[in-house]
Order: C-alpha cells, then structure tokens, then sequence
C-alpha cells in the first residue's frame, strides 16, 4: 500500500488582462475500492464562484468562471490519496458472454469508438492476431504488449486530441496516445474498454518521505467479467502508484481543465506535478 501526496499546479499567464473565464476542473481522485482519498483541495486564483459536482461518466468537477480582469490563473491542486496494491484478476467471462446481448448492451459505450481511438484496419489486425485463441482476459494485455512493441514514446510529437491513427502512423506518441490506440484495438476485437485519466508515481522503489516529480498519466481499464486496469504505456497492470481522477471513453470525457476566455489570444501555460510518498 501507498500514500501518496499530490501537488498538481497549473499556471496561465496571458499578454493581456482576460475580461472573463468560465472553467472546468477534474483533478479531485476518486474514493473507490483501493483508493482512498484521507485529504483534498482545490485552491483557484482569482475566483469569484465555484461548483463542485459529479459529471455522467462518476468524475468529480469543479466548475468555476472569474469574472474580474486578470493577467494569470492560477489552479494548485493537493491531495492525499492511499492506494491499495489491485490483486491480479483470478477469472474471465468468455468470448460467448463479451460477444452475448447482454454485455453489448449495457457495455455499448465502452464497445463504441470515438474520433479519437477509432483503430485504422492494420491496428485491428495487429489486435486479432496478438489475441489468437487467447481467453479474453489474456488477449486484451496481449493486444496492448502488441501496440507498445510497436509504438516509441516520444513527447512533443502528439497533442491530447491526436487520434490514433494519426499517432499508429508516425508509430510515436505518449500515454494518452498508447490508451487510445488500445482502446480502439479492445473495441475491434469486442472487448469493452475504458479511459482512465490520474497520476502516476514513476519510481516503484520511491523512498517514503522523497518528493519527486510525477506525471498526468493515462491508462486503461477492461471489462472481462469485472474491470482489470492496465497501462499499456508501461507495460503494468495499474497498481499502488496509479492515482485514478476519472473514467470516460477517451481524453475528451475526462480532461484535467477545460474552459473558455475572453481576452488575447496569447497565452501560457506551466503545469508541475510534485509527488511525495509518505507511507
């Protein structure tokens, strides 16, 4: 088990005063079974309004608008989240049951693809070669090994809107782009599949007391009789250093802020997230 304090800080410094801002934040983790969240605040510079509430997809948001002029915006999340290590699934449903009415149904928004993980015919191939005869549990880490092999980790190179398939071409990208190409490829091959938005602890040995600087991350999380995270990015089922934020269907349903301005078209923007284990 680990306790992991959080630090997230985004900063936007604009050319000229914006006349109005009106956001959306989704950096509150949630509590769920091995994950607890002991401490947690969202501090906002300048605000005049806030309201927190639960969007469709269970993540928490914090809607807030600053309607005095401002040259910066300033968001400094903290939390304190233990996270428990997940126990290895033990047991799958079988290809009959994912491919069953009942499934197809209640899963249909984890079947169904949008712009953005909607696999090219050479991914979907790679997918229903690298999960053979496999039951589905073991097929759906077989299909994401298959991608990573294929794809170098690269920053820079995507955007958190580059679809995947523009992504599989270049064969570079990052965590998010890895989540969408898998996405896409356990959709294809009929496995139900899911974005997960959160944080990542990058050292598995990290000293307790040692504050280090981590990472937004993404992963994914597959349904073959119960939900099984992985991270395809780093080849790992998620475990006790992978903090989950939100749930969606890919990045668009669970960005960290979204939200419009009135004001220069000239911004900037700086984003640190610090990590200290504290148990």
């Amino acid at each position: 088990m680990s306790r992991l304090r959080i630090v997230h800080t985004s900063t936007f410094r604009y050319a000229d005063p914006v006349v109005a801002s009106y956001n959306e934040a989704r950096m509150t983790p949630l509590s769920q079974a091995g994950q607890s969240v002991l401490e947690t605040r969202l501090e906002i510079q300048p605000q005049t309004w806030t309201h927190d509430y639960r969007d469709y997809w269970g993540t928490q948001v914090t809607a807030f608008e600053v309607l005095a002029p401002h040259r910066s915006l300033l968001l400094t999340a903290e939390h304190l989240v233990e996270v428990a290590e997940r126990p290895a699934k033990s047991s799958s449903v079988g290809w009959d049951v994912l491919r069953g009415p009942e499934v197809r149904d209640r899963l249909s928004e984890q079947l169904a693809d949008t712009e953005v993980t909607d696999a090219p015919q050479e991914v979907v191939e790679l997918a229903r070669r690298a999960a053979g005869d496999l039951a589905p549990a073991a097929a759906a880490e077989a299909v994401c090994h298959a991608l990573r092999d294929e794809m170098e980790y690269i920053p820079g190179v995507t955007s958190v809107h580059t679809p995947a398939a523009e992504a599989w071409a270049k064969r570079t990208g990052v965590c998010q782009d890895m989540a969408h190409l898998a996405l896409g490829a356990l959709r294809a091959i009929g496995i139900p599949a899911r974005y997960v938005s959160g944080y990542l602890h990058p050292d598995s040995s990290g000293e307790i007391g040692a504050t280090v600087t981590g990472e937004s991350h993404a992963w994914v999380e597959w349904w073959t009789g119960e939900w099984c995270g992985y991270d395809p990015t780093n080849r790992v089922r998620a475990g006790e250093h992978h903090v989950v934020l939100g749930r969606g269907r890919c990045y668009d349903d669970v960005p960290p802020l979204r939200g419009i301005f009135a004001g220069p078209r000239t911004q900037d923007l700086q984003v640190q997230v610090r990590i200290t284990r504290e148990a």
